[in-house]
């Protein structure tokens, strides 16, 4: 998932559900840009619940996911396959 335009989102200090739902208005918002591979959300989180709700919705939504673990937060990147 590289060469795409990056839309970051920052919900450090944030906690389930609000992350989730964020993510999900996110999502719905470029959902267009997503689905046809011009885009690519990737969102930095603190709260490790999010590595496993928002992966999980957004792999039913149809996208791509992956995990990154960083030195202070997790990286969580959404696009299309």
């Amino acid at each position: 998932m590289t060469d795409k335009k990056k839309i970051e989102l920052d919900i450090l200090g944030q906690v389930c559900p609000a992350c989730l739902l964020v993510v999900l208005r996110e999502m719905n918002t470029h959902r267009l840009r997503l689905k046809n591979g011009e885009a690519q959300l990737v969102i930095k989180t603190d709260h490790r619940d999010t590595t496993r709700t928002i992966p999980e919705s957004a792999r039913k939504m149809g996208y791509d996911v992956e995990v990154r673990s960083l030195e202070t937060c997790y990286e969580i990147t959404i696009g299309s396959k």
